[in-house]
């Protein structure tokens, strides 16, 4: 069982439980080629999983007509060692909560490109699919990173720098060279197109815009582009950056899921691990939930995605959902769930649901502290949302996510994740901040976890977070085993007064006093974070 073309109508596929779809390939090919809709950049496994799923069902039930073109910028290799020895083809494993798995061949890209400038063929045929009257949007899935074009001092980055000298004949920079393809498209007679980024940030159409509408106002002002390239840019009737919020699960290939499909007789199931580091296989592995709202702006028309669960709506709604899921319903949970889980030794966030006080301590902060405050989008019912978090999703044996992981960047996360709810209840006329104690928890095995001392009182390995050194110098001098509140409170007051890490100023907001209580017997010994989270939260 090779994943390739000429292998598509192998009967061990069915046999064997893969879904093989069933519309005509070579045609959609055909007509993709000739007639492109979508394009998408970033050939990642959130792709693969997500939007080639999308664009495949929308084929597979005759609701479209054309796949998708996949363009990868920064790792060439993905497409030349993966993607074209396979045709195009992928295996996507969907991990159940219960269990078991399902398994289909992805079928519904039609081409991939490399977003590569230098080399002549592969950069004319994307002009190509950018001049065309054809094309609806491009989405993208390539990291906030992504679109920096300044590095952490605000300065240009080299290549953003020469490419805003030197224009859009030949740029090397990412967002230069997606520029470039604009700029083909507005000299081929302004034609429409919505930018759409799905990657997982904030107001992720705005960064778009902003790292192109920097390129389009260096270009034109220098007279390397067109005066009119900035007023197309500029004009949202002609080319759109929707906001929009996704999420879903991708862990990295699972060893468990390669021997699965081993088994089931796949040959040619090596990952490539390229020259940049990236590690990719012919398959990937997916939690079953996912979600995608887009802010519905789509100057040249879209294809149908709501028929496959794609939720259209206005920015404020996309605003709101966003708000409830990194506020309420999911982000607070995992980050709580990090903190104590590398304090207490776990390796899977799963492994962490099945633990009562955990439980207990996650389940406080969405229902009893989260969901009072939160904003009902409409769009996706936060009672549902967190019930299917709660219940499904993170409780998934099959996703190998780890605390350390997701502890990463944690100073980074506080404000956000927990800050809106606290100011909330600041702002509001019937809750107060004292009814808060489960969000303080959270804080205070923060301080806890900056300690680097496990609940057996062994050092570990705090994740890595630009704040960390920062950070821990404020429990520096702290030994296992103080409890003294004074002591305590001289040592990292300091810490939770400062709004740039929690939002907000935790002793004005009425919180430090608690959160140092609860420091304190946390670090009364060993076992005193089991203790403390068996007293409050089973």
């Amino acid at each position: 069982m090779k994943l390739n073309e000429a292998n598509m109508g192998n009967t061990e596929w069915p046999e064997k439980g893969y879904f093989v779809p069933s519309f005509d390939r070579k045609a959609m090919i055909k007509k993709t080629i000739t007639q492109p809709k979508w394009v998408h950049f970033g050939a990642g496994n959130i792709f693969r999983a997500f939007q080639a799923n999308l664009a495949q069902r929308m084929l597979e039930n005759g609701w479209d007509d054309t796949g998708i073109t996949v363009v990868e910028g920064y790792d060439y290799e993905i497409i030349e060692k993966m993607y074209r020895p396979h045709d195009n083809l992928s295996l996507l494993v969907t991990l159940k909560a219960d269990g078991s798995v399902d398994k289909s061949i992805i079928a519904s890209i039609a081409e991939s490109c490399i977003l590569d400038s230098t080399n002549e063929s592969e950069f004319e045929r994307l002009k190509e699919i950018f001049i065309s009257d054809s094309l609806q949007l491009a989405t993208f899935t390539i990291t906030e990173k992504g679109y920096s074009i300044k590095n952490a001092a605000g300065v240009l980055l080299p290549a953003v720098e020469k490419d805003f000298a030197e224009g859009p004949e030949c740029p090397a920079s990412y967002i230069g060279k997606v520029s470039a393809l604009l700029y083909e498209r507005y000299m081929s007679g302004e034609k429409k197109i919505a930018m759409v980024s799905t990657d997982n940030c904030s107001h992720n159409g705005d960064k778009l815009y902003d790292a192109v509408h920097a390129f389009a106002v260096a270009w034109t002002g220098n007279g390397k582009a067109e005066k009119g390239f900035l007023d197309y840019i500029e004009d949202e009737n002609r080319v759109s950056f929707p906001w929009s919020m996704i999420d879903k699960i991708t862990p990295r290939p699972d060893d468990s899921v390669n021997e699965l499909l081993k088994k089931d007789g796949v040959e040619d199931l090596d990952p490539v691990v390229t020259s940049l580091k990236t590690w990719v296989a012919p398959f990937v592995n997916a939690e079953e939930s996912e979600y995608l709202v887009i802010e519905d702006k789509f100057p040249n028309g879209r294809p149908q995605l709501e028929k496959v669960g794609v939720i259209f709506t206005d920015k404020e709604t996309v605003d709101r959902v966003e708000r409830m899921k990194v506020c309420t319903c999911l982000n607070p949970l995992h980050t709580a769930l990090a903190v104590y889980g590398c304090v207490l030794g776990y390796k899977k966030i799963s492994d962490e649901m099945k633990d009562p006080a955990l439980l207990g301590l996650v389940k406080n902060i969405g229902y009893k502290e989260g969901l009072p405050v939160v904003t009902d989008p409409g769009a996706i019912r936060p009672q549902e949302f967190i019930d299917t978090v709660v219940n499904v999703r993170i409780p998934n044996v099959f996703m190998p996510d780890t605390p350390q992981r997701i502890a990463t960047d944690t100073s980074q996360k506080l404000a956000i994740r927990f800050g809106e709810t606290v100011k909330a209840y600041s702002a509001s006329d019937e809750l107060s901040v004292s009814d808060l104690k489960f969000i303080p928890l959270v804080y205070a095995g923060w301080l806890r976890y900056l300690m680097g001392i496990d609940d057996e009182g062994e050092a570990f390995e705090p994740s890595p977070d630009p704040l960390l050194v920062k950070a821990q110098s404020y429990v520096k001098d702290i030994r296992l085993g103080d409890t003294d509140e004074d002591a305590l409170k001289a040592a990292v007051l300091p810490l939770l007064k400062d709004d740039t890490v929690f939002g907000l100023d935790l002793e004005k907001a009425g919180l430090s006093d608690l959160v140092i209580s609860y420091f304190a017997q946390l670090n009364a010994g060993k076992g005193a974070v089991r203790a403390t989270l068996d007293r409050y939260c089973k």
